[in-house]
C-alpha cells in the first residue's frame, strides 16, 4: 500500500502534461477544444482531464485535487481561500438553521451575513434545538483544544443534519474527522498545506465525487476556483506536507509540555492551552500527533502586547502553519479575544531554539536556560 508521503509527491502524475519534474505553471485563462469533432462532449466540467476555461478548472488545481483525495481518500474542491470554502459549504447546504460554537471570526462572519440577506438562523452548537448543518472547529481556534468529533456527529445525525469539521489547524495526518462522523471536513489551505507563507487557498472534502460535481458546478458561478500561481505554489508546498506537520507538531508538544512543567518558575505565565494538556479519553484514539498551534495567557494586557517584540524567531504575524514561526497579540485580529492572549503557531527552527526565546522574553532564570540546552528530541 503506497504510503502518504510518496502519494503526496506522485498522485498528481498521471495528470502531468510535459515532463518537468517540477509542475508548470499554467496562466492561460482558456483553452483550445479538442480538434477532433468527436470528442467535443458539452458539459465536462467534473472531468479534471478536460480543460476550456480556468473559472472551471485548470491543471494546476486538478494536480492538487488529485493529490489531496490519494492522501485522505476523499474527494476534494479547492477555493481561492478557507473563507471561499466555508462559504461553498454554507452555498451547498443551504441550512435554514446552523448551530456553531466557538469558531474562526471570519465563519462567524459569512454566518451573519446569511443572516442578515436569507434570514438565517444560528444557534450555539450545544443546542438541542433542530439544525440543518452543525458546524464544529477542531482543534479550536485560538486555543489548540480538541472537541470530540464522534459526539458531535451522534448529535447532528440524530436530528437530520450534517456536521461539517474545520480541521484547520490538524492537517492530515494529524486527524481524519470522517473517521469520526464528519460529512464535510474544510481545511483554510492557506495554513499548513500552503505552509510557506506565500498562497491562499481552501479545500472542502466530501464523501462522493457525486457530491463533489455539485460543488464544483457551485464553484465555477461563485468564480471562487484557486488561481494559476498559487494552485503551483501549493502542489510545491503539498509534496512536505507529512514532514513539515510532524516536525511542527513535535515541537510545539515539546514546547508546551516544558513551560507547562516548569509553570511556577515563570511569573508572567498565567495560563497554557494546548491539545496535549487535555486528558479526554477520546483525544488518543481521535488525533494522530498535536496541533502544533497553542496559545498562552500573560498576567496582563501590557506583558503580552510587549511580549511579541522581546522575541529574535517568532514574527509578530497572523495566520499560522508555515515554516516560519508566528506569534500573534490576538487583539489585533480578534477584538473579542482576551487582551491577555497570545497565539502561537510552531515552524521548523530547532525546538530548543524557539523555546529558549520564549523563555528569553518571558523569564531571566539561568537554570530553565541550562536546562534547555540539556534537551534533545527525537524526530
Amino acid at each position: 500500500m503506497t504510503q502518504f508521503s510518496t502519494k503526496s509527491i506522485h498522485s498528481g502524475d498521471h495528470l502531468r502534461k510535459t515532463t518537468d519534474i517540477a509542475p508548470p505553471i499554467h496562466v492561460s485563462t482558456t483553452y483550445s477544444y479538442d480538434s477532433n469533432p468527436a470528442n467535443l462532449i458539452p458539459g465536462e466540467l467534473t472531468n479534471p482531464d478536460t480543460f476550456v476555461y480556468s473559472r472551471e478548472n485548470h491543471p494546476n488545481a486538478a494536480a492538487i485535487e488529485a493529490i489531496v483525495e490519494d492522501i485522505t481518500g476523499y474527494p476534494a474542491i479547492v477555493y481561492n481561500s478557507g473563507l471561499s470554502a466555508f462559504n461553498a459549504v454554507m452555498m451547498h447546504v443551504n441550512p435554514k438553521t446552523i448551530a456553531i460554537g466557538q469558531a474562526y471570526h471570519g465563519c462567524i462572519g459569512i454566518v451573519e451575513m446569511w443572516q442578515r440577506n436569507f434570514g438565517l438562523r444560528k444557534i450555539d452548537i450545544e443546542s438541542d434545538d433542530q439544525s440543518d448543518l452543525l458546524h464544529l472547529e477542531t482543534p479550536v481556534n485560538p486555543y489548540g483544544l480538541y472537541f470530540d468529533i464522534s459526539k458531535y456527529a451522534e448529535k447532528a445525525h440524530s436530528k437530520g443534519a450534517l456536521l461539517s469539521i474545520d480541521s484547520t489547524f490538524a492537517p492530515p495526518p494529524l486527524i481524519d474527522p470522517f473517521k469520526f462522523g464528519a460529512d464535510i471536513v474544510i481545511h483554510s489551505a492557506t495554513k499548513f498545506f500552503g505552509g510557506h507563507s506565500d498562497l491562499l487557498a481552501g479545500l472542502v472534502l466530501v464523501k462522493s465525487h457525486d457530491i463533489k460535481n455539485k460543488f464544483l458546478k457551485d464553484r465555477l458561478v461563485l468564480g471562487t476556483n484557486i488561481g494559476n500561481l498559487e494552485s503551483a505554489l501549493l502542489v510545491r508546498s503539498l509534496r512536505t506536507l507529512e514532514l513539515r506537520v510532524k516536525r511542527q507538531s513535535k515541537t510545539a508538544e515539546f514546547i508546551v509540555k516544558f513551560l507547562n512543567e516548569n509553570k511556577h518558575k515563570i511569573k508572567d505565565l498565567e495560563k497554557i492551552y494546548h491539545g496535549s494538556l487535555q486528558n479526554d479519553d477520546y483525544i488518543s484514539e481521535q488525533m494522530n500527533g498535536h496541533t502544533p498551534v497553542f496559545s498562552i495567557e500573560l498576567v496582563s494586557e501590557e506583558k503580552a502586547k510587549e511580549f511579541p517584540s522581546k522575541l529574535k524567531y517568532f514574527y509578530h504575524a497572523t495566520s499560522l502553519g508555515g515554516v516560519e514561526s508566528l506569534i500573534e497579540w490576538r487583539a489585533m485580529s480578534d477584538p473579542h479575544i482576551s487582551k491577555k492572549l497570545l497565539r502561537i503557531s510552531i515552524g521548523l527552527e530547532d525546538p530548543r531554539d524557539l523555546l529558549q526565546d520564549l523563555l528569553n522574553g518571558l523569564v531571566d532564570n539561568q537554570e530553565l536556560t541550562d536546562k534547555v540546552r540539556s534537551l534533545n528530541i527525537d524526530y
